[in-house]
């Protein structure tokens, strides 16, 4: 198979979705509309940064589709595959950040990606995955979010979700913290199992579901009575998030290291973020209840049927 049948569908596909979640984005904000740049990349590169800022309930999301090519690809994509370095490759993928202005409001991630290795005989992989950063935890949430997970990898196995559901709690983690960064959801990196079409099939499942996943918790939550004392824990736990980023994730270290243009790069990190020295929350309070309920893995699609009693 020569690469233009294995990159077009990909690319149309992740095009596709980047449009499909901006629109419902601004649907649910009312107000905020996504800036639309087209940025020539390096190399053959190009990229299209979505990024919406100071709406009404989203204070920041970035959607962003990048075709990357070149001549040998970024140490932070061969490290758990040095037989690949110093290859020519092209890459497709679309990631996603929103930071709501409400601190009941979760802040999500997602991002898929395809990498095509020209190499004696063309190499290829998926990779992604959506995770959820509550400050505030309900269980109703965390179960639906974890629900559509299952659901996205219910027609590839049995076990495939407590597979990835547990890759995913390995990846979002701070080890210099010691402390996970939310909920979790669903990871997986140099996808092929099954071959071409049915690992695109499942990249298309999480892709799909990303939207049914995150779209009615942030609709139930953003408009939510607040104080400032939500708006600080939100703004210390954004710390947790922007550290994450900026010191273990390996996306943000590819980017760098491709050349990407450095605002899309950073575009994850939120608007405003806080540090407190040696802050621990008082004992029996929801910020309390965020660290011993629901940053610990657990199973939540396990769970009794919940009725939410936050005044949703």
């Amino acid at each position: 198979m020569s690469d233009t049948p294995l990159i077009e569908p990909v690319r149309d596909y992740l095009e596709s979705l980047q449009r499909t979640i901006c629109v419902r984005l601004e649907a649910i904000d009312g107000e905020g509309r996504f800036r639309g740049d087209d940025v020539a990349g390096a190399g053959a590169g190009e990229s299209r940064p979505r990024v919406l800022e100071n709406g009404r309930h989203i204070e920041k999301a970035a959607v962003q589709f990048s075709h990357s090519a070149g001549a040998s690809l970024p140490p932070a994509a061969t490290e758990r595959n040095p037989h690949l370095a110093g290859q020519r490759f092209q890459a497709v993928a679309v990631s996603l950040i929103v930071h709501p202005r409400n601190p009941y409001a979760p802040t999500t991630h997602m991002n898929l990606r395809f990498f095509l290795v020209q190499a004696a005989e063309p190499v290829w992989y998926f990779g992604g995955g959506f995770d959820l950063t509550p400050y505030y935890g309900f269980d109703a949430d965390c179960i639906h979010w974890h629900r559509q997970a299952q659901a996205a990898c219910a027609p590839f196995g049995a076990t495939l979700y407590a597979e990835l559901k547990q890759a995913c709690d390995e990846y979002f983690f701070l080890p210099h913290r010691n402390e996970p960064r939310g909920i979790g959801g669903i990871f997986f990196d140099d996808w092929t199992r099954g071959g071409f079409e049915r690992s695109f099939a499942f990249a298309r499942s999480v892709g799909d579901h990303f939207l049914p996943a995150y779209a009615p918790i942030l609709e139930r939550r953003c408009g939510m009575p607040y104080a400032n004392e939500q708006r600080e824990f939100q703004l210390y736990r954004r710390g947790r998030y922007a550290e994450f980023n900026l010191a273990i994730d390996r996306g943000t270290k590819y980017g760098m290291q491709s050349g990407r243009r450095i605002e899309s790069v950073l575009a994850s990190l939120p608007p405003l973020a806080a540090w407190r020295y040696d802050y621990h929350p008082r004992a029996g309070t929801p910020e309390a209840e965020l660290y011993e309920r629901f940053l610990p893995p657990r199973q939540w699609v396990d769970g009794a049927q919940v009725v939410d009693k936050s005044g949703d």
